[in-house]
């Protein structure tokens, strides 16, 4: 990597903290989300390329994401949604690691579409309030 490499990637996670220390709850969980997208993304990119490693290091981070989403549900709050979001993140961390296992496209697809789903209720929400 170059120093100006090097240097681009700094900015990127000073830039990345920095949202997230200035961000609300519902942007926290904006961001999380996606996180989670992109990284499906780079685990379909190596699928593609045969980048078994790579594949694997982007689902593993995947499933820690979708574990934090999974972890910030509000049961009190959130009653029959907050209980219906961990069920499907648990079935989502599910089929990631089966996607890995299996080297499956349409597993990695599938999350993703779930997961956008969640994401533009969230976004909505952002924009009601």
């Amino acid at each position: 990597m170059t120093s100006a490499q090097q240097a681009l990637a700094q900015y990127a996670r000073v830039n990345t903290v920095s949202s997230v220390e200035d961000a609300s709850p519902h942007r926290l969980i904006q961001l999380l989300l996606d996180g989670a997208l992109e990284r499906i993304a780079v685990a379909r990119r190596a699928l593609e390329s045969g980048q078994v490693a790579a594949r694997g290091t982007a689902i593993g981070k995947t499933v820690d994401i979708v574990s934090a989403l999974r972890s910030s549900l509000n049961f009190e709050a959130g009653g029959e949604v907050a209980a219906n979001l961990e069920a499907l993140y648990d079935y989502v961390e599910r089929r990631l690691l089966q996607a890995n296992l299996e080297a499956s496209e349409a597993m990695l697809d599938e999350c993703a579409r779930l997961l956008h789903e969640v994401k533009e209720g969230w976004d909505g929400i952002g924009q009601a309030a």
